[in-house]
């Protein structure tokens, strides 16, 4: 079977505990309004990638623990195919939202990269995720950078971009691994390093630079109730958006308000909007629509005029 697209890195089960005021000290203990399960981290654009109807895997150690378990029922319910071998314990983030931000506490146990003949015998479209070392000639690769990640390779870009074509990572990823501070100087120190470089503002939109020029989008004004997760969906609608064939400025834009509305509930699952509510979003914002998909309406349920997973 050959996928649109092809998530490599390990996968989170996040618990989200919302309506705390602030963040305790140590030694005392505050009481929240709601604990709520998701999946996290490159599970996200997973889901985001499938309910824009792309034809997509995860490939990745499998849990097989209650964390474990649990991302792959959500993966499932999502048609994302999860592959990789099993392994003991899962991933899991503990997330707070404050303020309009978070604050998050993980536990990982590691990621084991797939072999090159793994991922190539998936023949994917385009990759996205951990491992920028590894590629299929033809497929469209998309790096990105967790804090850490970009605190140990802040004096190689290689050890993060690698053999990437796009690289999205958020302000303060971004100023870290160049040290620029002004995330313009940044978005334009990163692309020249790659094709396409991408900088996410958070509320305030995001930045891209491709071939000497700069582009910005503003976000849409939203009540943000949980921002986790947004950031995985920015990356699900960018790559939805190059792989429908939109220019870069238009990329931004699907890009932004995907997350911008995602961000309305408390947890990434649940804020994931599928193809037909982004489309009507975008068309009454004005956006470019992409001519593969035309006027056609989607069904709701699944995604797809004809029940399945469409690719574009």
């Amino acid at each position: 079977m050959s996928y649109d697209v092809v998530c490599l890195g390990r996968p989170f089960l996040d618990l989200v505990l919302t309506g705390l005021p602030r963040l305790p000290e140590p030694g005392l203990e505050l009481t929240g309004d709601g604990l709520h399960v998701s999946a996290g981290g490159i599970a996200n654009v997973g889901l985001g990638l499938s309910r824009l109807g792309l034809r997509t895997a995860l490939l990745s150690p499998r849990g097989c623990d209650f964390a474990g378990r649990e991302i792959a029922r959500m993966l499932a319910a999502d048609n994302v195919d999860w592959l990789g071998p099993e392994d003991e314990r899962g991933a899991v983030t503990i997330a707070v939202p404050i303020a309009g931000e978070r604050t998050m506490m993980t536990f990982d146990p590691g990621n084991h990269p797939p072999s090159p003949e793994e991922l190539q015998a998936l023949a994917p479209r385009a990759i996205v995720g951990d491992h920028p070392w590894l590629t299929v000639p033809g497929a469209r690769r998309y790096v990105g950078a967790g804090y850490e990640d970009a605190l140990a390779a802040k004096d190689d870009l290689a050890v993060v971009i690698g053999g990437g074509d796009t690289v999205i990572v958020n302000e303060i990823e971004a100023e870290i691994l160049t040290g620029e501070p002004d995330p313009e100087a940044a978005c334009r120190a990163l692309a020249a390093a790659v094709t396409t470089a991408v900088v996410t503002l958070g509320p305030r939109g995001a930045l891209a630079c491709s071939a000497g020029e700069q582009f910005a989008c503003d976000a849409p004004a939203v009540e943000a109730v949980d921002t986790l997760g947004a950031g995985d969906l920015f990356n699900a609608a960018y790559i939805w958006a190059d792989l429908c064939g939109l220019s870069l400025p238009d990329r931004l834009r699907w890009a932004v308000l995907y997350a911008s509305l995602s961000v309305r509930v408390p947890t990434t699952v649940a804020g994931a909007s599928r193809l037909h509510d982004l489309l009507d979003e975008g068309a009454a914002r004005g956006l470019t629509v992409p001519e593969s998909l035309g006027s056609q309406r989607v069904n709701p349920k699944e995604g797809a005029p004809d029940g399945s997973r469409q690719a574009v």
